[in-house]
């Protein structure tokens, strides 16, 4: 185990040295490397969103209906094989007593992926079902009757409870905290397409031990993220020419702590900056001149701590 991850820990090193070089050789294809990137990072931070809502109820003629809202979340990693079991996230079992009616409701997340395959094979989508009610009675201690109903709205209550009861539940992450655009740091996307990285001691749960030994589902625990990050110390230039037009925005910022360029998360739009440091640096800036983000630069001084940011102010349209 220990010579395993001393090989991983080396490839890593090998991996980052590499990135470092290229960022400060070619910045220009350093980027290029990171927009091929961005696509996937948006869908990886994408809240989950309503695909399916169940009506279920406990066993007992008294007992009031269950509502599951089985939702796509790109966050939860899809089953790499067949047999392998498939990854699910849940939130806490609530209940609502509204004017009307009186309900329980919990909130369930798969792979976008597992979900549409279901939706499209008819004895996929009872045999899904049919694990994830028999998933909710073990984590929650019910007995559910065999009978339920597919509701024809997606989803019972409100978006936004949905998505915070999930969200109580996020699955582990590399330790490097998302930023406010929803864009990761190659470290992150690396780790995020890995399934190895995305559990921490899952909770297994089996349809029939006489049915089958195989685990059929797992449940991908919580984890919090990094808490309030400092400022870095930052100076900002603005190059005018002989006729004071401005040329470029300069954008030097200070970070000590930093050992590696692939540590930080470096986001540009026309108007602003955004570079956050794992548990260590957060840095928003409002830019004095629109730019052009795709002839933007950005190169760390290792020796210094210094990243240097070289960002062209966008010519105006006629």
């Amino acid at each position: 185990m220990a010579a395993a991850a001393g090989e991983m820990a080396a490839q890593a090193a090998q991996l980052w040295s590499l990135l470092d070089e290229l960022a400060e050789s070619d910045p220009q294809a350093y980027r290029r490397l990171l927009r091929q990137q961005r696509a996937e990072a948006r869908r990886f931070c994408a809240p989950p969103q309503p695909r399916l809502c169940l009506r279920a109820r406990a066993a007992g003629a008294a007992a009031r209906p269950l509502f599951v809202n089985v939702c796509g979340w790109s966050r939860i990693p899809a089953p790499r094989a067949p047999a392998d079991p498939v990854p699910v996230s849940a939130g806490a079992l609530q209940e609502v007593a509204e004017a009307a009616e009186h309900y329980s409701i919990i909130d369930v997340a798969y792979n976008p992926d597992v979900l549409q395959r279901a939706e499209e094979d008819t004895e996929k989508m009872e045999h899904l079902i049919h694990l994830t009610l028999k998933f909710i009675e073990e984590r929650c201690s019910l007995t559910l009757s065999r009978s339920y109903t597919i509701e024809t709205f997606k989803l019972k209550g409100s978006l936004e409870r949905m998505q915070q009861s999930l969200k109580g539940k996020q699955m582990p992450t590399p330790p490097l905290s998302q930023n406010p655009r929803n864009e990761l740091t190659l470290d992150q996307l690396l780790h995020s397409m890995e399934v190895e990285d995305c559990i921490n001691d899952p909770v297994l749960l089996q349809e029939s031990v006489k049915q089958s030994k195989v685990h059929l589902i797992e449940e991908i625990t919580s984890t919090e993220l990094p808490e309030e990050l400092s400022t870095p110390v930052y100076e900002m230039l603005t190059v005018k020419d002989a006729n004071k037009k401005p040329l470029k925005i300069e954008l030097k910022i200070e970070l000590p702590k930093v050992s590696s360029v692939s540590e930080c998360d470096l986001s540009i739009s026309k108007d602003d900056v955004i570079i956050e440091v794992s548990e260590k640096y957060k840095l928003q800036l409002d830019l004095p001149e629109l730019v052009d983000e795709e002839t933007t630069t950005a190169v760390f001084n290792k020796g210094k701590g210094v990243l240097l940011i070289t960002m062209p102010v966008a010519k105006a349209e006629h």
